[in-house]
């Protein structure tokens, strides 16, 4: 029998486009983010929902690694979202449009968000607000209090930081405050946490000692005292460097210090009243502070209503390899996906 070889080129070069045409479109029909399933521990059967999405201190390295400890070690169910580049499928912070995977708030049990100045869909929106209005509880970490800059003409602009509908937004209405300023020079001075005097006792500061946390993040300014019920849990004391052991900038920049942590009751109109709880600390960095990571798992058990089984010292080890970036700029890891981050 004769081979025709003109016929077999013919059958392999359409083989060859078939495979490259699926392996080209595979990565874009990859799941668009991730999630780590908790095995043992008080927050077994309870979910966790992760936003990421700020250009500036990469959240998109800091709440995989948060979501891992709280799977890992304490038993929930995480599932971490990213701010991603539709045209590619790729991780990418300063697309400020697009976070997909917000659905997943209608099962979440714990929203825990990271954004900056993000201008999201109306669709992608509504799971946002739809949380919000059942009262569910919520932890902001460092930008989440400007989490949001919708033009003034849409539908959910009144989450935006700067709304004239909502004072402040979701930041002032949801967390306590929107943003305000940088009270430590960006970059320059560091904060060492001062659990607040009357503190002392509440669980989210339990095994949690003045010193304990630190972070390369400065202090926000925030307008004193805090609206409504909000009440102080850590105080930020700028240091005068970017070195945990440097000494405290004297005069007024620590007289009175300002509240980096704190927690309060929240409640949207038509909607639930909620447990909120901010940090305006939250850098990628910051995480790498045993007391920051304290603060954070302890916080989580508090919102989720299982402040009684905050153990004195909670598990915090890190999960896997952790090195993230410093903060800054356009200085994201680029042509990473979601499932770059998957695993242990």
């Amino acid at each position: 029998m004769r081979l025709d070889f003109r016929a077999v080129r013919t059958i392999l070069i359409c083989s060859l486009i078939t495979l490259t045409g699926w392996l080209e479109a595979e990565p874009a029909a990859a799941p668009q983010w991730v999630v780590f399933e908790g095995t043992e521990g008080p927050g077994r059967g309870k979910h966790v929902v992760l936003i990421s999405g700020d250009e500036e201190y990469r959240s998109e390295e800091g709440l995989p690694q948060l979501g891992k400890m709280l799977a890992r070690h304490h038993g929930f169910k995480c599932t971490v979202l990213f701010a991603i580049n539709p045209s590619d499928g790729t991780i990418d912070p300063t697309n400020r449009e697009n976070i997909p995977g917000l659905e997943s708030l209608a099962t979440a049990d714990l929203m825990i968000i990271a954004t900056r100045f993000r201008d999201l869909p109306d669709e992608q929106m509504k799971h946002i607000d739809d949380y919000l209005r059942s009262g569910r509880p919520v932890i902001g970490m460092r930008t989440a209090t400007h989490a949001f800059s919708i033009k003034p003409d849409k539908p959910y602009a009144r989450y935006s930081y700067n709304s004239r509908v909502w004072e402040g937004g979701f930041g002032r209405q949801v967390l306590g405050e929107t943003w305000v300023s940088h009270h430590g020079a960006h970059g320059k001075q560091s904060t060492r946490g001062i659990i607040a005097p009357a503190a002392k006792d509440d669980p989210i500061v339990r095994g949690i000692a003045d010193g304990d946390i630190w972070g390369t993040t400065d202090v926000y300014g925030v307008r004193l005292p805090l609206p409504g019920d909000s009440k102080p849990l850590v105080l930020g004391q700028v240091l005068e460097g970017m070195e945990p052991s440097d000494r405290a900038v004297p005069g007024e920049k620590n007289d009175p210090m300002m509240p980096v942590a704190w927690k309060k009751t929240y409640q949207i109109p038509e909607g639930k009243t909620g447990r909120a709880f901010a940090t305006t600390m939250g850098a990628a960095t910051d995480l790498l502070s045993a007391g920051f990571r304290r603060l954070l798992i302890n916080a989580s058990y508090w919102a989720v209503g299982l402040e009684d089984q905050i153990p004195e010292h909670a598990n915090v080890d890190l999960v896997g390899d952790y090195e993230p970036l410093p903060f800054g700029f356009k200085k994201f890891r680029e042509g990473l996906r979601p499932s770059d981050y998957a695993g242990w």
